[in-house]
């Protein structure tokens, strides 16, 4: 089958209560034929233009031929290598397509200095660039094609010839990319970024780079008609209950990859529940965890795991003793179950899984900085090398890297998570990651980490709009050797600095601890980093 689920322990009993009434309300029928007020009077006009994933298989069909056109013509102009410069859901789900199909993408969603400069000099001449960006202001993704515009200039090379632009119609950036004489594939308006995996978003870049995207169209299609219809085993109905309806309920998700052919999911599901959840106080946190993370071991009472397996088995409901969530399928039956699910998951919580009411005051913030460019605000120490700024409650305690690392996850609650956020590069340093398992083990609480500014399109929703319960760890760097942005007043540097200033800020707004630590030598920071925290 194409996708297969079973459910245990507080999961299961959590389908059992509430699919039938999922059914009789003729929920799964009512989200196929995009009716906008199954999420209450609140949320019908977001929903009234958002609902168009739904039919994505049968309208992103005819891109198939112009994309896989468009391969044969850049392939004969002697390109090899596709960039993707995009955020959130414009590059979380070709990068999982590619990763499956092992095809080689460059995913470009960092404004990094040194990994904005390493990926120009990545086969720069036998490259092209994707750029996606449903409202076509995103300054990221502004900045890297301006980036690799110039680069392309330099090189002798036309940009019109190497430079691919997705977005929605009408934007601005369509508006400019078809006057600039840019190649340009109109995404559906009516589907938000984190729902767009089926659509031009997704299946551009991925199809460019040489993944046999038709084939993800027919996966997503055969579970379709199971998707549409009001029967208590309907996947989209099962899971979006088994992870949103346990009493009480279990706010923390581990999604772990065990088994599974399907490289990269859980990366990708974060953004989608993280964001389409989180927001009124309330929501799913994503965790994503290895199969040996610390956390699994902690039979903690607010986390539901769920692990990605290559055969769920038969039966819907098993005895499995852990209580965890089992799930298998094809990639593109996955990505269509999973926003299925998310949508109900919405429903139950009674919130709007369309909107994302806190992403726009980080940006504001960070837009902000970049208008002042204030000088930095001063570390309250430094220790080995690294700054130490935070929150008053964090800072005020502290007089070294490992007490400020106590203080911070002194403020944990008994119910809390601990948010890890790395805007560093993590093509030159990604033992960064290493820190997560470490924190975690000493925090015995669910920990989440996530690569900056990347995340701000993913759980930033969460972190702002969810419960109040985090606390939250910034590791900044200063750039190694800045890079300018063509006709900017700012560069990449003071771009992701402004961006790390800008969420912590907004945490701290919100009550949020936050602490921050800067790696002014990030070679000679990492070690007595990771010793302090371990």
């Amino acid at each position: 089958m194409s996708f297969r689920i079973s459910v245990s322990g507080a999961a299961a009993d959590a389908v059992r209560r509430t699919v039938p009434a999922l059914v009789a309300d003729l929920v799964a029928s009512g989200i196929t034929a995009q009716d906008p007020a199954l999420w209450g009077p609140a949320a019908e006009e977001e929903a009234g233009k958002r609902l168009g994933w739904t039919e994505a298989v049968a309208v992103s069909r005819p891109l198939v031929a112009e994309i896989e056109a468009l391969r044969d013509e850049l392939e004969a102009a002697g390109v090899r290598h596709i960039v993707l410069a995009g955020m959130g859901g414009s590059s979380l789900a070709p990068e999982v397509i590619t990763r499956t199909a092992r095809v080689d993408l460059t995913v470009l969603d960092s404004t990094e200095p040194g990994q904005v400069r390493a990926a120009l000099g990545d086969r720069l001449e036998a490259s092209a660039l994707v750029v996606s960006s449903k409202s076509g202001s995103t300054v990221e993704t502004d900045s890297q094609r301006r980036a690799y515009e110039q680069a392309f200039r330099d090189a002798g090379i036309d940009p019109t010839d190497r430079i691919i632009v997705v977005t929605d119609p009408g934007s601005p950036l369509d508006e400019s990319a078809r006057a600039a004489g840019y190649r340009v594939f109109n995404a559906d308006p009516n589907v938000g970024g984190r729902y767009s995996a089926l659509t031009a978003f997704g299946l551009v870049p991925s199809g460019l780079a040489g993944v046999d995207i038709a084939e993800i169209l027919d996966e997503a299609e055969t579970i379709e008609l199971s998707l549409a219809i009001d029967t208590p085993d309907n996947p989209g109905l099962v899971l979006g209950a088994a992870i949103a309806a346990t009493a009480p309920l279990r706010d923390k998700l581990a999604i772990v990859a065990d088994g599974t052919h399907i490289v990269g999911f859980a990366d990708w599901a974060e953004q989608l529940i993280a964001e389409s959840t989180g927001k009124e106080g309330t929501g799913i946190l994503p965790v994503v965890l290895d199969a040996d993370a610390p956390e699994l071991g902690e039979s903690l009472p607010d986390l539901q795991v769920v692990r990605l397996v290559d055969d769920a088995g038969d039966s819907i409901f098993t005895h499995d003793r852990s209580g965890d969530i089992r799930v298998s399928g094809t990639l593109g039956a996955q990505l269509l179950v999973w926003e299925y699910a998310t949508a109900v998951a919405g429903r139950l919580l009674g919130i709007n899984p369309f909107d994302q009411p806190d992403v726009e005051s980080a940006k504001v913030a960070a837009r902000g900085l970049l208008d002042a460019r204030p000088a930095p605000e001063p570390a309250a120490f430094v220790a080995d090398g690294i700054e130490v700024r935070g929150t008053p409650e964090v800072i005020g305690a502290a007089s070294d890297l490992v007490s400020a690392v106590d203080v911070l996850l002194e403020e944990l609650p008994a119910n809390g998570y601990v948010s890890i956020q790395a805007y560093v590069d993590r093509v030159a340093h990604p033992e960064v990651a290493k820190l997560r398992d470490l924190i975690a083990a000493r925090a015995g609480r669910p920990v989440t980490f996530g690569w900056g500014p990347r995340f701000l399109h993913s759980t930033g929703q969460f972190h702002k709009g969810g419960p109040a319960v985090g606390v939250f760890l910034q590791i900044t760097q200063t750039p190694v050797d800045d890079l300018a942005i063509p006709e900017r007043p700012f560069t990449f540097g003071q771009l992701i600095a402004a961006q790390a200033s800008g969420d912590a800020s907004v945490l701290a707004e919100h009550g949020r601890p936050v602490l921050t630590l800067t790696l002014t030598d990030p070679a000679a920071n990492l070690g007595p980093l990771i010793d302090a925290i371990g």
